[in-house]
């Protein structure tokens, strides 16, 4: 199969937790998407490789749909050329597409601006639509506090309102308003009940400004304006107060004192843990179970398949606002009666990135 004169490179976005990765799963499973690739740009991500058919690499997986997919660290660019080099070469499927997932935290338009500056992209690949998801439960308030949200919605082509059936209607409809003030243009979807069409998500997918919002334009015209050697085009602007941490336990752990921790932490904290997510190695059960929570609400647990790795450690990824790591280390490990352990381990298998998108 011969590569599209310029591939079309869409961007899903959307703040932590509205789910960017359950939609993208969505539209991966349609035929129309198998010829395609995927760049997650997501810290701490756990449990993608139950998921996958076949590795291809350290960094790159062939997802069941048959998409190629790998998760990305650094450069947004210098990802995107290693990705088309290897595909002009043969070492990977060919592919008609380039799907970026963005973290959570991310400012949309140094993203775009990305493939419209740079001039070896430029040459190759064109910006597609940008499909931003909007979490039904708490997107007024993640408006309200955080401007990568509310750039998230301005630049989208197409919106995906999740969680429709955890709120009531008339709370929907009180943030659909705001969405549709901040953008007036994307076609809205939502999840819940409502079946997801790629080809009408992406199709006609040539990403302009002509008919966003002024605001959107003038951020993006900023975007696109020239920087300073010491001011990278990929830089983040979110608070200095959120950061992310990783954990790592060993050993069983007790379900029913581990989700009355949980339960407790968000009760007092949820409003400062921004997400949430994990694999467990949970007493009795022979597979992981995968966890995943926004703020004060929780996902009901999924038993996953298999386990990704040899590794048999819970692995827990936060990212927080102001919240103490130390604090949350040590009232697990009372919970669970492992003091100390919870310490140990995160220690030598622990990570923590004050810029949790780079």
């Amino acid at each position: 199969m011969a590569e599209p004169v310029f591939t079309p490179v869409n961007l899903i976005t959307g703040f932590l937790g509205s789910g960017k990765t359950t939609l993208l799963q969505r539209l991966l499973a349609d035929p129309a998407l198998a010829d395609s690739a995927v760049l997650i740009n997501e810290f701490g991500e756990v449990g993608l490789d139950h998921h996958l058919l076949e590795r291809i690499d350290d960094t790159m997986v062939l997802l069941q749909s048959g998409c190629l997919c790998c998760t990305i660290r650094g450069e947004l660019s210098t990802a995107i050329k290693q990705l088309h080099s290897r595909r002009a070469r043969g070492e990977v499927p060919p592919f008609r597409r380039l799907v970026v997932e963005s973290t959570g935290l991310a400012d949309p338009f140094p993203i775009l601006s990305t493939v419209q500056a740079d001039p070896v992209l430029r040459h190759h690949y064109r910006l597609g639509n940008v499909i931003t998801t909007v979490d039904a439960v708490n997107g007024l308030a993640q408006l309200a506090r955080h401007p990568e949200t509310t750039k998230q919605v301005a630049v989208a082509d197409r919106l995906v309102l999740t969680k429709t059936d955890l709120v009531a209607e008339e709370n929907a409809a009180i943030l659909t308003a705001r969405l549709r003030r901040l953008n007036p243009s994307a076609p809205l979807w939502h999840t819940a009940g409502e079946p997801l069409d790629a080809e009408a998500l992406l199709a006609h997918d040539l990403f302009a400004t002509a008919g966003r919002s002024e605001t959107a334009r003038r951020w993006f015209a900023a975007e696109m304006a020239p920087h300073g050697a010491d001011e990278p085009l990929d830089r983040n602007r979110h608070d200095e107060t959120i950061y992310a941490f990783a954990l790592s336990l060993e050993g069983e752990i007790d379900w029913a004192r581990f989700g009355l921790w949980l339960t407790m932490l968000l009760n007092r904290h949820g409003e400062k843990v921004l997400r949430v997510k994990g694999i467990l190695n949970i007493a009795g059960a022979a597979t992981p179970v995968a966890l995943h929570g926004v703020q004060h609400l929780v996902h009901p647990p999924v038993h996953m398949s298999a386990w990704p790795d040899a590794d048999r450690s819970s692995r827990l990824v936060f990212i927080v606002d102001g919240l103490d790591r130390e604090l949350i280390e040590r009232s697990l490990a009372a919970f669970l009666g492992m003091a100390g352990q919870a310490d140990r381990a995160s220690r030598a298998k622990g990570s923590t990135s004050r810029h949790a998108a780079e």
